[in-house]
C-alpha cells in the first residue's frame, strides 16, 4: 500500500469536505439573515401591557436557529447582516439598529454558547432561558444609554414617561419604566422566538446541516 497517497487522498477528501462546509455555511448564514430581516417587519404592540412604540417581533428566531445548527457565530452574524440590511431602508442613524444587534447577538451567542459545550435538549433550553435573561436586562443598559437618548431627540423625556404613566401612574422615571416594562417584555420576546424554535428546529436542522436523507 502506497502510504503517501493514501494520506493525500485523505488530505484532499478533507478539504473538499472542508469547502463544502464553508459554502453551507456562507449559505445557511445568508438564508436565516434574510428571513429575520423579513421578520423585523412582522412586528405588533401589545396594547395595555407597554407603550405602542414598543413592538413586539421574533426576528432573532433565525439567529437562534443558526446559533443551534451552526454554532454561536452563525447566530451573531445572522443578527448582523438583518440589521445592516434594515439600516439601508431606514433613517435612524444606525442607534436602532445597533440597539438591536447588541441585544440579538447577547441572546443567540448566549444560547448557542450553552448548546456548544453539551448539544442536549436539556441544554438547549437552559441556553435559550439564560439567553432571553441576559438579553433582558441588557436591554435596560442599551435602552437607558443608547436608544431612549436618541428618542428624546423627537419626543421628550416627559413624553416618553407620559406613555409608561398612562398604563402604570406610579412609575417615576425611565429607569424604573425600563426595569419594569422593557425588562420582562425583552425576556418574553426571547423566550417566544426559543419557543418556535423547539417546535420547529427538529425538522429543519437536517436540512440545514446537510445530514438530511
Amino acid at each position: 500500500m502506497d502510504t503517501n497517497n493514501t494520506m493525500r487522498d485523505r488530505t484532499i477528501t478533507a478539504g473538499k469536505a472542508k469547502g463544502v462546509g464553508n459554502v453551507r455555511y456562507i449559505a445557511v448564514t445568508a438564508m436565516l439573515s434574510a428571513v429575520a430581516f423579513i421578520l423585523m417587519f412582522c412586528d405588533f404592540p401589545i396594547p395595555f401591557l407597554i407603550p405602542d412604540f414598543i413592538e413586539m417581533d421574533v426576528s432573532e428566531l433565525p439567529a437562534l436557529i443558526g446559533a443551534f445548527a451552526m454554532g454561536p457565530m452563525c447566530g451573531v452574524l445572522v443578527c448582523l447582516v438583518k440589521n445592516l440590511l434594515h439600516l439601508m431602508i431606514t433613517s435612524t442613524g444606525g442607534v436602532g439598529e445597533l440597539s438591536n444587534f447588541l441585544l440579538g447577538a447577547s441572546f443567540v451567542l448566549t444560547a448557542g454558547l450553552v448548546y456548544k459545550h453539551k448539544k442536549t435538549r436539556k441544554n438547549a433550553v437552559l441556553g435559550a432561558i439564560l439567553g432571553a435573561a441576559v438579553m433582558a436586562a441588557f436591554s435596560v443598559v442599551s435602552n437607558y444609554f443608547l436608544t431612549y437618548p436618541v428618542y428624546y431627540n423627537f419626543m421628550s423625556e416627559d413624553m416618553v414617561l407620559s406613555l409608561y404613566q398612562a398604563i402604570l401612574p406610579s412609575v417615576k422615571n425611565i429607569l424604573q419604566c425600563l426595569i419594569i416594562f422593557n425588562m420582562p417584555f425583552t425576556f418574553v420576546k426571547g423566550l417566544l422566538s426559543a419557543g418556535i424554535t423547539f417546535l420547529i428546529y427538529k425538522h429543519i436542522s437536517p436540512i440545514l446541516k446537510g445530514t438530511q436523507r
